[in-house]
């Protein structure tokens, strides 16, 4: 069974306009296409457009999902994993939906909040396992005692300064400075501080490979959209990177 590229774009919630842009692209060639030029899209399309449409929903451009959908041939595989990842995040939202609720509930009825009920889907570990994939267990570990070992106040502080530098970084970002500028280099600068004040990682640790961590991570903020989110997307995760780079070729 095939499609026409208008009901595709009906049953997807897109355009003909932005399908026809897929194809000249090589992103998603249509099944068939008529005599008359008409665009049609079978089950397979359609599987490859909705990975199309998740992969933009976590804000990747389409370069990035390019080199994903190439580097992912195996499409049900991919979906798979996809769907895990949106299970986790629908199981944390709720946690923090049950979470507001509550304080809600309890602040129209005058009643004392529950601390410990307040912040339950807003905590790091769900994080866990991508950690020490990535850094091993002792930087869970470390990071996580450090976490727990501050209180509501320094917790808010360092929220308030994270937020500060990605706030700065896209300001930058947008303002068109070169990634090698003196206001982006002491971006840089704050943002390898910051780093480094975060017990468990490679920067933090005497004769830690600061060097190699600062740059990989500046390719993992443009590589994954989590991250990346964090500076106004790929193309601000993208000036982050390029600025950290060459903060580490001079400075670490």
């Amino acid at each position: 069974m095939e499609w026409s590229i208008q009901e595709v774009a009906k049953i997807a919630g897109t355009t003909s306009r932005t399908l026809r842009h897929y194809d000249d692209i090589g992103l998603l060639k249509p099944s068939s296409t008529g005599f008359n030029g008409y665009r049609h899209y079978d089950q397979s399309a359609l599987v490859q457009l909705q990975r199309i449409l998740l992969l933009r929903e976590l804000g990747l451009g389409l370069p990035v999902i390019a080199r994903v959908l190439e580097n992912e041939t195996d499409a049900q595989k991919a979906l798979g994993s996809h769907l895990e990842w949106l299970r986790q995040e629908q199981n944390r939202l709720l946690r923090q939906i049950a979470s507001v609720q509550k304080s809600i509930k309890a602040m129209k009825g005058k009643a004392g909040i529950m601390a410990e009920n307040m912040f339950d889907g807003f905590d790091h570990t769900h994080y866990k396992d991508e950690v020490e994939s990535r850094w091993g267990q002792d930087a869970y570990t470390k990071g996580d005692s450090w976490w727990r070992g501050m209180d509501a106040a320094e917790k808010s502080a360092w929220k308030q300064r994270s937020r500060q530098l990605g706030s700065d970084w896209i300001a930058a970002a947008e303002s068109g400075v070169p990634a090698g500028s003196i206001e982006a280099q002491e971006l840089a600068k704050r943002h390898v501080q910051w780093l480094t004040g975060i017990p468990g990682t490679p920067a933090s640790a005497p004769g830690g490979n600061v060097k190699g961590y600062v740059t990989g991570l500046g390719d993992m903020y443009v590589a994954d959209p989590r991250f990346g989110a964090n500076y106004g997307g790929e193309a601000g995760a993208g000036f982050v990177r390029d600025a950290l780079r060459i903060y580490a070729e001079n400075y670490l």
